[in-house]
Order: C-alpha cells, then structure tokens, then sequence
C-alpha cells in the first residue's frame, strides 16, 4: 500500500484527466425503463416482475435478472440494495483498516482518481449503463470517495489492483479442465478455486447471478453484490470463464477490468474462436489467465492476457490443463517476470500439486473434482498447514466452483471456503419456462455433502488460530504489548505445520530482544514448507541478524 502513497504524492492530481472522468456519466436516455418496484415476500426472498432474490437453505443469494443494459442494473440494485451497501461497508473499512491514517486514506483516495481517470474510456458502453443503473442504489455514505456511478465502476477494478499488488496476498486462484480419458464420462470437467481474500466477512454474501440480457447469451456467474463482472460463470452455451491472477508490474493506468473482458465473453462467446477475438481485442492493465471450457469444442484453453502480451495455452496428446498462477503459452516463455514468478512463488508448487492429485484420482467426476479442490496437503500428503498458500485448499477461497459445460450444470459451494456443501444448478431449466413455473434455482438431487473436515476439531483450531494471530501481530508492531510464553505456545498448537506462526513468534522475541528463543523460533520455521522464496529469505535473514545478536 506505501506504493500507493508514493505515487499520490509524486502525481498532478488536478490534472484535466482528472476532472472529466470525476464529471463523466454514461449516456443512457437510448434505453427504456421501469423503476423496479420491489415485493418482498419475506426476509430472504423478493421480487420485481420476472427478476428474483432469494436465499436459499444453504445460504447462498441467488439472484436471477432480464432486461436492457440499464434495466439489467437497476433491477440487480433494486434486488440487493441492502447487500450491496453492506459489501461495500465492508470493503471500504477493510481498507481503512489497511491504512488508518486520515491524511494517507486522502492520499489514496487522490491516487485513485487519477489512477481510474481512463477506465471509461476502456469499458463498453451497455457496461457503464448497466453500472449506471445498479449504483442509483449504492449507499449515500461513501460520496467522499467518488460519485455513486464512478465508484462503482472503480470497485470492478479493486480485484484488478489486488492482483498487481502482490504484497496484499489478496489472490492465489487454482483451476483445472479435464475431459476425454480423464472424466468418468467422457465429458468436459472443469473445478476452480477463487482465492480472492477480502476477510471472512466480504466472503459471506456469495451471490450467483443468473443473468438474461436483452442482446447476447444468458449466463450465470458467482462472485459478490454489486459486482456485474464475472470471475467464474457460464453461459447457456456452456461457455465457461474463470480468471487466475499472473505476475503483474504496477500498471501506469487502469483501462478494462479483466471481470468486464470475462463477462463480454459469457455474454457474446459460443466457442473458444470467439472467446479469444473478444480477449484480443481489449486492453487490460494487469497479467491474468483466463481458461475458457467450451461444450462446443469439448476442450479447454488458457487466455494469457496482460498489458503488452497476449498468448493461448492450448495443449495437445493430452486432455487436460492445469491453471494456478503463471504463464504457460509460448507467447510468456521468455517473460522474465514469468520466470521468475515460477521459481519464487507457490504457483509451481499447486501445479505439481494438480499433477500428483491426478495421478491418483482417475476418471474424474464432480465429487472427486471437489476433494480435489478441497485438497489441503502438500506434495505426497505432507503436512504443510492450514492456510498455506501452496495448498490447493489455503482456506480462504472466496468460493469454488464446478463446471460441467455440456451438460449445462454448476456446482457452487457454500461456505466456509469450499468445505460446505456444492449446491447444483441446471441452466437448461433455469433459463426455461420450468425454472419460472417451478420458482426454484437449484437441482438437490445432485448436490454434493460438505466436506467432513468442517466437524474436525483441525477445523476449530484452524479457525481459533485466526481469530488470535491478530493478538501476535499487534504485539510484533507494539513493542510495549507482551504475551506469555504459554500464549505463543498455545496460538503454535492450533496450526503447527504451519511455517509462519513459528516466524511470527521469533519476531516477537526479537523485538522482544530475547533472542535466544528467537533463534529457536526461527530454526522450527525453517524446517516448515515455506510458501515462498522470500518468506524463506525473510526468515534466514532474521535467524542471521539473531545469531549476530548473540555472538
């Protein structure tokens, strides 16, 4: 976040680019419009028309709208009115609480406006009326940051930003197509974890959106209210879009969110041919791999897209593809930045983690495809720790989801993470007479059990373990707190595979200046899977600043 505060100082905030985009709105008198007038049939179910809002048993908000671009937008905020000033409630005070102070939230809040000054000029214009429209029903509280409209439209590149601001740790997605020898039937498999981390909080109104615009394909997507992008979705084509971050530099501008180039292609896209046209042709500002599943192809390929390079990842002798967080097509083979992402990070790791889970698990179908997504070992089933970002499952995935394109069926799971159960949904009866007459969204029949791990007492501790490291890390930054030895002991038991707990208490000692246990912290973290090479070179630069200590 300094990165942040050091360009906003550097930056002409006044600029004229500034001005007009703070002043810009789209142009939306072209479109026709009935102000929704919503009932509410009771606490977790309403409606407007044909559009609906319901919770269901496992509390997930399904939300189902038709109409033009602008219609589409206020009959998704007349919807989720409620949800989406309460996800924004939550996303903005997570921000404070990543920068407290008043003056630098300022700083941050000029650097933005700058920074988002272009990206109208990057989305389509149904998109900003479709912004337009859902942000009439934004909350009034957040205007010192930026108009309802213009807010809006930034918050679409928030998951852009977290992914070139590695530092955040917000992302470190997982997905997986197989098809032909390597599915129970035949078909095109597809499994995705979406390991964007805004807090256990943000990650608590899922919402899956069935979505039926007035021009293109109807097709459904999962992410969070106020959100019109797409993450993970697939059309009624059996078109399917799910996004994984890559190595990004700081970009100079935002221009396309990459959830809006996703989304473009759900709503336009009936093969992989044009899945790619329509990702060619957009200019985005951060790296990211999008694997496209198509029914009609029966096949799946990776969309490498960033700045200045565009690639397609399409494998052959084989009928699977493996995604975690590095560039695999020709077209990055001799990225530098690449390179060095796949020696440093834990995306190499979960691909070869993807591999060996393979090996074991032939014949793939939904149920196994979730235990692999649920997967949380190491590499030959060692233990690595619970929230260990070289595991399939780090425990904070914002949702997963399985695809099965030609047979037109989703699986969402419910929380937390991806351990409740994976609700199913058939998008040839949802978008059909069936679906509407009947005023169900999900086919029971064939949802698949939570994952027992969640009655574990693994489970309770991993959860305990969080709720507590906040207690550590204050007293690391406020050298007048102390903890008991019996503390640090305990807060180690509830996760004690995990390298970073044994980190996290030698830099308590150090501070501390009791540096021989510091030392022995330090050496336990070094006998841990560490997630990567700079957290290892962190650690072995603090054990040696130790040794110095004691000499």
């Amino acid at each position: 976040m300094l990165l942040f505060f050091s360009f906003s100082l550097i930056l002409n905030l006044t600029s004229c680019g500034v001005r007009k985009s703070i002043k810009h709105v789209p142009d939306v008198k072209q479109y026709s419009l009935e102000i929704p007038k919503v009932n509410k049939i009771n606490d977790s179910t309403f409606n407007f028309n044909q559009n609906y809002l319901t919770k269901n048993k496992q509390q997930l908000w399904e939300l189902y709208i038709k109409g033009n671009p602008l219609q589409l937008g206020y009959n998704n905020g007349a919807l989720t009115q409620n949800l989406m000033q309460k996800q924004e409630e939550i996303f903005f005070s997570k921000v404070e609480g990543f920068v407290p102070s008043k003056f630098k939230q300022k700083l941050l809040r000029g650097f933005l406006k700058w920074y988002n000054r272009k990206m109208y000029l990057n989305v389509r214009e149904d998109y900003q009326a479709e912004l337009f429209g859902l942000s009439q029903y934004a909350s009034d509280k957040y205007n010192f940051i930026a108009p309802k409209y213009l807010r809006s439209l930034y918050l679409h590149g928030a998951h852009d930003i977290g992914h070139a601001m590695q530092d955040l740790m917000v992302v470190g997605c997982t997905s997986l197509a197989v098809w032909n020898e390597n599915t129970e039937d035949g078909d095109l498999l597809i499994g995705r974890n979406f390991d964007f981390y805004v807090g256990d909080d943000f990650a608590k109104n899922k919402l899956i959106e069935f979505v039926e615009p007035e021009q293109g394909i109807s097709y459904m997507s999962v992410s969070w209210p106020g959100m019109v992008g797409v993450v993970s979705g697939m059309n009624k084509e059996g078109i399917t879009v799910t996004i994984n971050a890559g190595k990004s530099k700081i970009p100079l501008t935002a221009k396309t969110p990459i959830s809006l180039v996703t989304r473009e292609i759900l709503q336009y896209a009936t093969n992989i041919d044009e899945a790619i046209a329509i990702a060619k042709k957009r200019k985005v500002f951060v790296s990211e791999s999008i694997l496209v599943g198509s029914a009609n192809d029966k096949n799946a390929v990776i969309i490498e897209v960033s700045p200045d390079n565009f690639g397609v990842y399409k494998v052959e002798n084989t009928s699977r593809v493996f995604c975690t967080n590095h560039f695999q097509s020709d077209a990055y083979k001799d990225d530098k930045r690449n390179q060095k992402h796949i020696i440093e990070s834990h995306s190499e790791y979960r691909y070869e983690k993807l591999q060996e889970l393979l090996e074991k698990n032939k014949k793939l179908n939904p149920e196994k495809m979730a235990s692999i997504l649920r997967d949380k070992s190491g590499l030959k089933g060692e233990k690595i720790g619970y929230g260990n970002e070289k595991a399939i499952n780090q425990l904070l995935a914002h949702h997963a989801v399985i695809f099965s394109p030609q047979k037109k069926l989703v699986w969402v799971s419910a929380n937390p993470y991806q351990l409740g159960e994976f609700v199913c949904y058939d998008l040839n009866e949802i978008f059909s007479d069936k679906r509407l007459k009947s005023g169900e969204f999900a086919k029971s029949n064939l949802n698949i059990a939570k994952d027992p791990f969640i009655d574990s007492q693994e489970y309770k501790n991993y959860e305990e373990y969080k709720k507590i490291s906040s207690q550590i890390e204050d007293a690391i930054d406020d050298k007048t707190k102390n903890l008991s030895d019996e503390f640090i002991n305990n807060y180690q038991s509830l996760n004690p595979d995990f390298w970073f707990l044994y980190y996290q208490a030698g830099k308590y000692y150090f501070n501390k200046k009791e540096y021989s246990k510091a030392k022995i912290q330090f050496e336990k973290a070094l006998k841990k899977e560490i997630t990567t090479v700079p957290d290892k070179e962190n650690v072995e630069e603090y054990l040696k600043k130790t040794l110095k200590k004691l000499k």
